[in-house]
């Protein structure tokens, strides 16, 4: 298990570290390897704030937390991230349970096999200035990050971007491998938008 730990807006100290480390190893027996985690501690004022990057199973999960003690933050984003780890696997052992009745079982011996994993094109995130609208060459781009597109089902992508708390993932529907998008609705459901077939 590879950990980083890095300090921002603040002297770095080992005993921080070591706290950090130590807290983040927990949540290794609810994952597989290989397990990377990045761990950023900094301080804004008054805040004290933790935020846990861990990457294991093909997944990211994150977990951020704040309070007014550093120590404390490091802990509840821990405990964040190991309720995310365990509910990852849960939902992980589920979706891999053999169906009981004989229906499901039949239905399952029906479905051809997967196709094997091949390289396929991800996306380029821009990152634009603000300030560089109606700029008369456009807006300015700060800086470009290439982003993996890994197909999967609608499941996996609802469950995915709940591990990584974001509002929305893009993703290759591995039904019409067609590119996708889920979001979080304000009514607690979940939205998914497709391209229309041709």
């Amino acid at each position: 298990m590879r950990i980083n730990v890095t300090f921002r807006h603040m002297e770095a100290t080992d005993a921080l570290r070591e706290h950090a480390e130590k807290r983040v190893r927990r949540v290794a027996k609810y994952v597989h390897r290989p397990i990377d985690a990045h761990v950023i501690l900094s301080v804004v004022k008054r805040r004290h704030i933790a935020e846990v990057i861990l990457k294991a199973d093909r997944t990211t999960m994150t977990a951020k937390e704040e309070t007014g003690d550093l120590y404390s933050a490091i802990d509840l984003a821990g405990d964040k991230l190991e309720h995310r780890a365990r509910k990852h696997t849960e939902k992980i052992s589920d979706h891999k349970r053999p169906p009981r009745s004989r229906r499901a079982q039949i239905a399952v011996r029906d479905v051809p096999p997967a196709s094997p994993v091949r390289d396929v094109p991800g996306l380029r995130m821009h990152v634009l200035r603000a300030d560089s609208f109606g700029r008369r060459k456009g807006p300015e781009v700060a800086h470009t990050r290439r982003l993996p597109v890994k197909p999967m089902s609608v499941e996996e992508a609802v469950m995915q971007m709940d591990l990584m708390s974001n509002e929305f993932l893009v993703f290759r529907n591995a039904a019409t491998e067609r590119l996708s998008v889920v979001y979080r609705r304000k009514d607690g459901d979940y939205g998914l938008i497709e391209p229309e077939a041709d």
